[in-house]
């Protein structure tokens, strides 16, 4: 979606220009050097958390829902950042009984995430939370200064996550909080047969109605992750370029040629609650 140029320019410097002026702020440069995410920087250049985080508003003390954090690559940077005086939810979809696979694996987080989050950063950090959409516990609704979705909108819309994601991001969000979205970004005029998740891509118009839809207003748009020498419109979608490499085998040219593209083009998007 491309807004006439007045508008987008009212709608990014609505925050991008607060933003702009900040400086760098020291702990989160601190938390980022931490060597228990020296695995994880490598990835850094491509994801920008910082300046991802700096868009988001994020600040220590927060109280902050990470929506599915996998292999916690965010959880590492956002619960020793949050501080002692923060909450780090981590949330997962409710998962039926009969699902298999990745899915099955999400089942039960309110005794797992704890545990793994230890094994990450130590006894450092905010106050750690884990929870499927259906086992939110009441106690946390209306706390949330920020409800974060880092690309996972795709499996929110192809596995059928998408009203309850929102609903609970609505319930958990304090009146006015931000919800921030990292997704993958496919390319201008792919048709919805290429976007509707299974490739990865989400058109960015989809995503701002579809949040519209729930109630939450855009209110900014950052290319702090935009990566033009992707073409967005991969066969097999956005695992054929790093981390996955789907399709070019290791020492292959093709692979050669992904490694120099590099990670996805994504969009980055920051919603806010209305009524």
């Amino acid at each position: 979606m491309r807004f006439a140029a007045p508008l987008f320019a009212a709608i990014s410097l609505a925050l991008a220009a607060p933003l702009a002026a900040q400086a760098p702020d020291p702990a989160l440069e601190q938390v980022l050097a931490d060597p228990r995410r020296d695995a994880d920087r490598v990835r850094d250049s491509f994801r920008h958390p910082a300046e991802t985080l700096a868009f988001f508003d994020v600040r220590p003390g927060m109280t902050v829902v990470d929506f599915m954090p996998a292999g916690g690559w965010f959880s590492r940077v956002l619960i020793p950042y949050l501080g002692e005086g923060g909450t780090y939810v981590g949330l997962n979809p409710t998962i039926p009984e009969s699902a298999t696979g990745f899915q099955a694996n999400m089942r039960g987080y309110a005794e797992t995430l704890p545990v793994q989050a230890q094994e990450w950063v130590g006894d450092t950090g905010a106050r750690v939370v884990g929870a499927n959409s259906a086992t939110v516990p009441d106690e946390l609704a209306g706390t949330a200064d920020r409800f974060l979705i880092f690309r996972e909108m795709h499996n929110i819309r192809r596995l059928g996550w998408l009203h309850e994601t929102l609903v609970t991001a609505r319930k958990l969000l304090k009146d006015d909080g931000l919800l921030g979205i990292e997704q993958h970004r496919a390319a201008a005029g792919q048709p919805a047969s290429y976007v509707l998740g299974d490739n990865g891509y989400q058109r960015e118009e989809d995503i701002i109605s579809l949040l519209s839809a729930y109630g939450f207003e855009l209110e900014g748009r950052s290319e702090i992750n935009a990566n033009p020498a992707d073409p967005a419109n991969w066969p097999d979608g956005v695992w054929s370029l790093p981390p996955s490499f789907r399709g070019a085998p290791e020492g292959s040219e093709e692979r050669t040629r992904r490694a120099a593209i590099g990670e996805s083009d994504r969009m980055t998007l920051l919603f806010r609650k209305r009524p």
